[in-house]
C-alpha cells in the first residue's frame, strides 16, 4: 500500500458539496406520530468480510454482526442470513422493504405508505446498522423507503445481540453492508419503467484514482419517481452514495464517504382505512382506496458522513475506528382520519389536519481492535470495543383549529379535496438530548479442533434529558449484557450450536398516565443445527429459540386530544414469550438453479399464557428461484405466504386470511455489456391488507411489473 494522492481531498469536498446541493427530505407524521431515529446500535464489523458483489451464489460468506469477529455461518451461534448482491439484482429489489420482505421469519409491517416497521419472532426489530454502526436511539421506525442501490448485501442476524448491541429486542438484528471501492475499474447503469408511470435511473462507477490503485473511489446513484395504485399517493426519491479508500501505508487504510438520501411524497397516508363499521363487521374497500387528502406531502432527507481509518498490525490483530455524523429532517403537513364509519352512509369519520417538522443530528465514535492469542497451547480470537454516541433532536407539530369537524363524506367516494387549514391554533413538540456509552468484549475460544465457545459481555449506559410532546424525556439506564455461545462441528459438513443472551432496552412509549414505561428487560436462548451440502455449495441450518421480554409496550389504546394535550397512543408493559423453529435451505441446488427457502413457526404469548400481538403471522414461508437454461436467459420466481393475522380494538375485530404472493421475472442477456429485464409482482392479483399492526390498515398492491435496461462496463 502507498501514501495518499492529492486527489482524494478534491473528490472528497466533491462528495460533499454534491449531496449537500441535493434538497430533499423524509416522510415523518405530525406531533404523537412524530418518528423518531431507528433503534439502532453501536457496533462494528472488523475486519470487514468479503463483498458478496460478483459472486453469483445466494449462499452467505463471512459476517462480523454478532460478535465483532469474521465468522462464516457455521461458525456463528446463532440463525444468520444474507440479502446477497446477487438476490438484490436478480428479484430487482431496490428497496429495503421488498429486500427484507424475502429474509426468513421477517414480517415488513407497512402501517403508512412512508412508515414502516419491521418484525422478526414476533417482536419488533429496532436494531439497524451501516456497515456494523448503530445508533442506539429511540423507536425503529422507518420513514421513506430506503433505496438498495448502495449496498452490496444485507445480514439479518436473528435473536438478541447482546454483545455488539446491548440494547434493544431480542427480534434480529439488521446490517445493512454498503458497496466499496474497487482497485479495478468497473461502471453500470440501467433504466427502469413500470406501472403507474415508473421511472428509475440508476449508475455506479468505481475504480483507482492513481497509478497503483492506492487511491480507490466509488460513487453510486439513484433516481426514481412513481405514481401509486393508492389514489392521488406518488413519491420521489434521490440516492446518492460516494466513498474514496486510501492507503496511507502497508498496514493503513482511510475511507472517507457520504452518504445522502431524499424522499418527496405526495398525498400520502398518515394513518390508514378504518377496519371496522359501527355494528362491528369489517369494512372491505377497493384497494385504491385512500384517506390523504390532495394538498398532503411528506419530505425526509437523510445525510450520513463518515471516516475510517483501518491499521493492520504485524501480529495479526486489527483495530478500526470510525467517526460518524447524521443528519436528519423532516416536514410534512397531513390528514388523519379517525372514527368509525357508519355501514349503510360510511359517514362517521373526524378529521385531525396537522403539520410536523424534525431535525435530527447524531455524532459517534467507535473503537474496536480485534485479533488472535495464544492460551494453553492454542490459538484463539478476542474482539474488544468501545463507542460513544450523542443526539440531538428537536421536533414541532402544528394543530389546526378544524381538528374534531366530520368529514362528511364515505370514503369509497372521496377524492381527497378538503380545504387545506392553518396549522397555528397550537403548537406542541419535542426537544432532548441522548447520550450512549458502551464498552464490550469476546473472545473464541478454541478449546478443541471441534468445540469453540464464545463468550464475552458489554456494558451499556444511555441517558437522555428533555421532554417529548409535554413528557419528561428524561432517564437514566446502566445495564451490563452477558453473551455465551458454542459451536460443535460433528464433521467436516455439520455443527451444533447453542446461545444465550441478555439484552435491555429504554422506551419511549407513554402509559395511561402520560409517563414513560419502564425499560424491556429480555433474553434469548437458542440451539440449533448448521451444515454444508451438495459440496459446500448449499447451506442448511435449523434453529429453535426461546425468547423472553419483561415490560414490552402493549395493549395499545389512543388518547384523543383534549384541550392543548394533542392525542397519543397509550401502552401498558407487557410479559412475552415468544418460542418457535426457523428452517433455512440457501445456495446452489443444481448446477443451474440457485435458491434460497425458508420456513418459521412462533407461539407468542403473554406471561397469563393470551396470545399476543396476533397481528404477526405465525408461520411464513419465502422461496425465491433463480434458474438459468441457458447462460444468456435467466428466471426467477418468488414466493411469500403467510398465515393469518388479526387485531382487535374496542371489541371489535379485523382479520386478513391467509395469503400467498407470487412475483416471476426474466432477464437475457443481448450482449456481454447489455440485459433486458422484466418483473410482474403479485402475479394472481391477490387482494390483501399490509399490516394489522395498528387498528386501522390500508391494502397492498394488486399486480403490477417493471421492465428493465441495464449496462455494464
Amino acid at each position: 500500500m502507498q501514501s495518499t494522492s492529492p486527489r482524494l481531498s478534491c473528490l472528497a469536498l466533491a462528495l460533499f458539496t454534491l449531496a449537500n446541493g441535493a434538497q430533499a427530505q423524509a416522510p415523518t407524521p405530525p406531533a404523537e406520530a412524530a418518528p423518531q431515529l431507528p433503534d439502532v446500535t453501536v457496533t462494528d464489523t472488523l475486519p470487514t468480510a468479503d463483498p458478496s458483489e460478483g459472486r453469483p451464489s445466494y449462499k452467505a460468506q463471512r459476517s462480523s454482526t454478532a460478535t465483532g469477529l469474521a465468522l462464516k455461518p457455521r461458525e456463528t451461534p446463532q440463525a444468520i442470513s444474507t440479502i446477497t448482491h446477487s438476490q438484490l439484482q436478480d428479484f430487482r429489489l431496490t428497496s429495503v422493504n421488498d429486500a427484507l420482505a424475502m429474509a426468513p421469519g421477517v414480517t415488513v409491517e407497512k402501517v403508512e405508505t412512508d412508515r414502516t416497521y419491521y418484525a422478526s419472532r414476533g417482536l419488533d426489530i429496532d436494531n439497524f446498522q451501516l456497515d456494523g454502526i448503530g445508533m442506539p436511539f429511540t423507536n425503529g421506525a422507518q420513514w421513506g423507503d430506503l433505496d438498495t442501490v448502495i449496498y452490496d448485501r444485507i445480514d439479518v442476524l436473528r435473536g438478541a445481540n447482546g454483545l455488539m448491541t446491548g440494547t434493544g429486542q431480542p427480534s434480529a438484528t439488521v446490517n445493512f453492508v454498503r458497496k466499496k471501492p474497487t482497485a479495478k475499474f468497473q461502471s453500470s447503469a440501467e433504466l427502469t419503467l413500470g406501472s403507474w408511470n415508473l421511472k428509475r435511473a440508476q449508475a455506479d462507477v468505481s475504480g483507482a484514482l492513481n497509478a497503483d490503485a492506492s487511491v480507490r473511489a466509488r460513487l453510486v446513484g439513484a433516481v426514481e419517481d412513481k405514481d401509486s395504485y393508492l389514489d392521488r399517493y406518488g413519491r420521489a426519491r434521490q440516492t446518492l452514495y460516494g466513498v474514496v479508500d486510501m492507503d496511507l501505508g502497508e498496514a493503513t487504510m482511510l475511507s472517507l464517504g457520504l452518504l445522502t438520501q431524499e424522499t418527496r411524497a405526495r398525498s400520502p397516508l398518515w394513518g390508514a382505512l378504518p377496519m371496522n363499521y359501527t355494528d362491528g363487521s369489517q369494512t372491505n374497500y377497493d384497494a385504491s382506496t385512500s384517506t390523504a387528502a390532495d394538498w398532503a406531502w411528506w419530505n425526509n432527507r437523510d445525510q450520513r458522513v463518515h471516516a475510517e481509518l483501518q491499521h493492520a498490525f504485524t501480529n495479526g490483530w486489527d483495530l478500526r475506528t470510525v467517526l460518524t455524523h447524521r443528519e436528519m429532517n423532516t416536514d410534512s403537513e397531513l390528514l388523519y382520519l379517525y372514527g368509525t364509519p357508519d355501514r349503510d352512509t360510511g359517514q362517521g369519520l373526524f378529521i385531525y389536519p396537522s403539520a410536523f417538522a424534525g431535525h435530527y443530528v447524531q455524532d459517534m465514535l467507535n473503537v474496536q481492535a480485534s485479533g488472535p492469542y495464544s492460551l494453553a497451547g492454542r490459538q484463539h480470537e478476542l474482539t474488544l470495543g468501545a463507542s460513544w454516541a450523542h443526539e440531538d433532536a428537536w421536533e414541532q407539530s402544528g394543530y389546526s383549529s378544524i381538528t374534531g369537524q366530520p368529514l362528511g363524506f364515505s370514503l369509497s367516494n372521496w377524492n381527497g379535496q378538503i380545504t387545506k387549514p392553518a396549522f397555528n391554533a397550537s403548537y406542541n413538540g419535542s426537544d432532548f438530548r441522548t447520550n450512549s456509552m458502551a464498552v464490550y468484549g469476546g473472545t473464541r475460544l478454541n478449546l478443541s479442533d471441534t468445540f469453540k465457545l464464545l463468550a464475552g459481555g458489554r456494558f451499556t449506559h444511555i441517558s437522555s434529558q428533555g421532554q417529548n410532546y409535554g413528557s419528561d424525556h428524561t432517564y437514566s439506564h446502566s445495564q451490563t449484557t452477558p453473551y455465551i455461545g458454542a459451536v460443535w462441528d460433528l464433521g467436516a459438513n455439520v455443527s451444533l450450536y447453542g446461545s444465550a443472551t441478555r439484552i435491555f432496552k429504554p422506551q419511549t412509549e407513554l402509559d395511561a398516565q402520560h409517563q414513560v414505561l419502564a425499560p424491556i428487560q429480555g433474553r434469548n436462548t437458542e440451539l440449533g443445527i448448521k451444515a454444508d451440502l451438495l459440496n459446500k455449495a448449499l447451506a442448511a441450518q435449523l434453529a429453535v429459540f426461546d425468547t423472553r421480554q419483561n415490560g414490552l409496550a402493549g395493549n395499545a389504546s389512543y388518547v384523543a386530544p383534549s384541550g392543548s394535550q394533542p392525542g397519543y397512543t397509550a401502552y401498558e408493559g407487557v410479559d412475552t414469550r415468544s418460542r418457535g423453529i426457523e428452517l433455512e435451505l440457501t445456495g446452489q441446488a443444481h448446477e443451474r438453479l440457485e435458491i434460497t427457502s425458508s420456513i418459521t413457526h412462533l407461539s407468542l404469548q403473554t406471561a397469563d399464557g393470551q396470545q399476543a400481538r396476533t397481528f404477526v403471522p405465525r408461520d411464513t414461508v419465502r422461496v425465491g428461484l433463480r434458474y438459468k437454461p441457458t447462460d444468456r436467459l435467466s428466471t426467477t420466481a418468488s414466493l411469500r405466504w403467510q398465515s393469518a393475522i388479526y387485531s382487535s380494538s374496542n371489541g371489535a375485530v379485523a382479520r386478513q386470511a391467509a395469503y400467498a404472493l407470487l412475483d416471476v421475472g426474466a432477464s437475457y442477456a443481448l450482449s456481454p455489456h447489455w440485459k433486458a429485464s422484466a418483473q410482474v409482482r403479485n402475479l394472481g392479483n391477490q387482494k390483501y391488507l399490509n399490516s394489522l399492526y395498528w387498528d386501522q390498515a390500508y391494502y397492498g398492491a394488486p399486480r403490477h411489473g417493471e421492465v428493465s435496461l441495464s449496462w455494464t462496463f
